[in-house]
C-alpha cells in the first residue's frame, strides 16, 4: 500500500519531490520505525509505498515497489528515493545494483539512512556498491569452493552422494507385484508415501536401486 502526504521534503529543496519506500517480511510488522528513522534524518516524504513481501523477492517483483519505479519514471521534476536500509532496495548485491542503475537512469537519487544517508547514485556511494558486490562474489565463490570440497571428501570416503532413494529393493519388489495384480498406480503410491512418477519407473524398468 501506499499514501500521499502532499507536503514538500522538510531539507526545504525547491521543486524536490521526496518518496520512501519501507517493507516488511510478514503482515504482523510495521513499518513504523522505518518511516520514524526518515522523520529523525529530517524528511517528509512526498508518498510512502510499503510491501509485506519476503526481502527474498527482487525489487521489481514486489508490488508497491513497481508500482513506486512507475511512479519515479513518469515525473520530471528532482526526485529522491529514501529508504532505512540497504535490503530494501534488493534481495542481493547484484539485485541492489540492478534497482540502483535502473533508478540513476531515472535521474532519481537514492538515499539509505543506515549508510549514514549515503546518495547511491553518488560517486562515493557506486564505490560502495561496487565493495559489497566484490564481497558478495567472494563470499560465494568461498562457499562454491567449500561445497566442491565437501563433496570431494565425501567421494573419496565412498559416501553416495545425491537424494536417498524414495524406495528400497524390497519396496520396489513390493510394488512390482502390486502392479502384476492390477492395483491402480495412485493406490500404489499412496500405500508406499512416494510419487506416481516414482511407481511408473518401477513399472517401466527405469528404476535402479
Amino acid at each position: 500500500m501506499h499514501y500521499e502526504q502532499g507536503i514538500l521534503s522538510a531539507s526545504g529543496e525547491i521543486g524536490m519531490q521526496t518518496y520512501a519506500y519501507v517493507r516488511v517480511s510478514t503482515v504482523g510488522q510495521t513499518t513504523d520505525n522505518q518511516i520514524l528513522e526518515m522523520e529523525n534524518g529530517g524528511y517528509a516524504p512526498d508518498a510512502i509505498y510499503s510491501d509485506v513481501v519476503s526481502g527474498k523477492v527482487p525489487a521489481m517483483e514486489r508490488p508497491e515497489f513497481s508500482k513506486l519505479v512507475d511512479a519515479l519514471s513518469r515525473l520530471k521534476s528532482p526526485k529522491r528515493l529514501i529508504v532505512s536500509k540497504l535490503d530494501r532496495l534488493g534481495r542481493d548485491a547484484a539485485n541492489v545494483m540492478a534497482t540502483v542503475r535502473t533508478l540513476s537512469e531515472m535521474d532519481c537519487s537514492v538515499r539509505v539512512l543506515q549508510l549514514g544517508d549515503l546518495d547511491l547514485t553518488s560517486s562515493a556511494g557506486k564505490l560502495v556498491l561496487t565493495t559489497l558486490s566484490a564481497v558478495a562474489e567472494m563470499e560465494r565463490d568461498i562457499l562454491v569452493e567449500r561445497t566442491n570440497a565437501g563433496l570431494d571428501r565425501a567421494r573419496r570416503d565412498g559416501k553416495k552422494l545425491g537424494r536417498p532413494k524414495a524406495v528400497n529393493k524390497d519396496a520396489a519388489a513390493a510394488i512390482r507385484i502390486e502392479l502384476d495384480r492390477k492395483v491402480p498406480v495412485a493406490e500404489i503410491a499412496r500405500t508406499h508415501a512416494v510419487s506416481r512418477a516414482t511407481i511408473a519407473r518401477i513399472r517401466d524398468g527405469q528404476w535402479t536401486a
